[in-house]
């Protein structure tokens, strides 16, 4: 589902006062299951979660920090709830790419084993145990910042710099998945992706909580950027905020001539691929997706024709970072 526009303005509206009983509600209950007891994995677990309903920049952190990790020498594996896709409803499943599509196990997770061993679960205890016998000695989750199943040795919560926490109210008011208080409590780290006034607040009252602040930016791959700089293109995406896959297409230097918005994690019908081919055909221009719409597509239909302009996270002070998640993991 599309979040409410009213979530991310700067103060809670008319629209979530009116909501403000549920709110009140959703936050109390968020925040007690977030205190209970979790189960400790044999292996370190990293947590990639954000503090918000919809899209932050999880999937790129969880990645980088994959990577960072490899150049330690380990080997990681991502733990992943498989969002949109069946096979978490049942026992853990080991992603395939040769085998696997988005409807089994999610988009995110197709993109996760593109890059590292990625277990699907409901279930975070047993996908744990599922990641440790598939050969990890390290587990990212992408997600579950709020699940509290699971014992986590290093927590990180991404923003988006532009938009942060919205205007600062538990779902349904606004967008918090529980109240902040207590999610800066199970913070380790903050990790605001993009500039904004709205990031830079809450990279504030984090660091007077004592939680280290960290900035990122998500660039564009330079190849795919080149190929697509002064085309003309439509653009589509179903992630969590389209409007940052459009302006990052623009400053790649393509040309936008019709973007079009679905909702987070929406497959898109054959109707649906077929009038974007139209509006592309029309427009003289080249179809153009992300990485995560893609991977939903692939294998279910028929993606020829259709570029990406994929995008990693890079990472300020990214030594600093990386010590601090090697520090927090060496003391499970």
């Amino acid at each position: 589902m599309r979040a409410p526009a009213f979530w991310w303005n700067s103060e809670p509206g008319a629209a979530s006062l009116l909501l403000s009983p549920l709110s009140w509600l959703w936050g109390r209950i968020a925040a007690a299951r977030m205190g209970g007891e979790g189960e400790r994995a044999d292996i370190p677990v990293i947590c990639v979660g954000n503090y918000v309903a919809g899209g932050a920049g999880k999937t790129p952190t969880a990645i980088a920090c994959a990577e960072l990790l490899r150049a330690q020498g380990l080997k990681p594996a991502f733990l992943s709830r498989g969002y949109g896709g069946t096979a978490s409803r049942g026992a853990p499943l080991r992603v395939d790419l040769l085998r696997h599509d988005s409807k089994l196990a999610g988009d995110e997770a197709l993109l996760l084993a593109q890059h590292a061993p990625t277990v699907v679960a409901a279930d975070r205890v047993a996908g744990a145990r599922a990641a440790c016998a598939a050969g990890a000695d390290v587990i990212v989750m992408d997600d579950g910042l709020q699940n509290p199943s699971l014992t986590k040795d290093f927590r990180i919560a991404v923003v988006d710099g532009e938009t942060g926490i919205g205007n600062g109210a538990c779902i349904p008011s606004g967008p918090l998945r529980a109240p902040l208080d207590a999610q800066l409590g199970v913070t380790d780290c903050l990790l605001v992706i993009g500039a904004g006034e709205a990031g830079d607040r809450l990279a504030g009252r984090a660091q007077a909580r004592g939680i280290a602040v960290f900035r990122g930016l998500l660039q564009p791959n330079e190849d795919a950027a080149r190929e697509l700089r002064g085309q003309r293109v439509v653009a589509f995406a179903g992630i969590g905020r389209p409007e940052k896959f459009f302006a990052t297409l623009e400053q790649a230097g393509a040309h936008v001539v019709d973007a079009y918005s679905f909702d987070d994690h929406q497959m898109l019908s054959e109707e649906n691929l077929r009038s974007l081919r139209e509006a592309a055909r029309k427009n003289s221009a080249q179809l153009v997706t992300t990485e995560k719409d893609i991977a939903r597509l692939r294998g279910l239909m028929d993606i020829s024709g259709i570029e990406t302009l994929p995008v990693t996270l890079a990472i300020e002070d990214e030594r600093v970072f990386a010590s601090l998640m090697m520090q927090k993991i060496a003391q499970k």
